[in-house]
């Protein structure tokens, strides 16, 4: 059964960084024509796709967000991460990790930006 699972802070300062990892277990983040995605869910809107690690390596970002996003991926934890700077509230949001393969996502962590 393949399960994500997201960690990281839950309350970040207004221009700090928001880092969060995800850690992936019944399946490799390598294994062949993955993809493994950051999405985020701001309150009472749609859910924005930030961008994903591809299981050769390459990345991809939302180019409204490229600017300031970082993926990157630790392949002997099996793990994937975000790292989005110069946050403000406006980033405040249900950030999650997901198989694009398998449409199968983490439970979510809440990240609130204060200001």
């Amino acid at each position: 059964q393949v399960q994500l699972q997201e960690s990281g802070p839950g309350l970040v300062k207004s221009s700090q960084t928001l880092s969060l990892t995800c850690t992936v277990s019944g399946d490799s983040i390598t294994t062949t024509n993955s993809y493994w995605s950051w999405i985020r869910q701001p309150p009472g809107k749609a859910p924005e796709w930030i961008g994903a690690s591809h299981y050769a390596g390459n990345y991809y970002y939302n180019p409204s967000l490229q600017s300031r996003t970082s993926i990157s991926r630790d392949t002997s934890k099996n793990q994937f991460s975000l790292q989005l700077s110069a946050v403000t509230p406006e980033d405040t949001a249900l950030y999650y990790c997901t198989s694009e393969s398998l449409g199968i996502s983490g439970r979510g962590t809440q990240v609130t930006v204060s200001s």
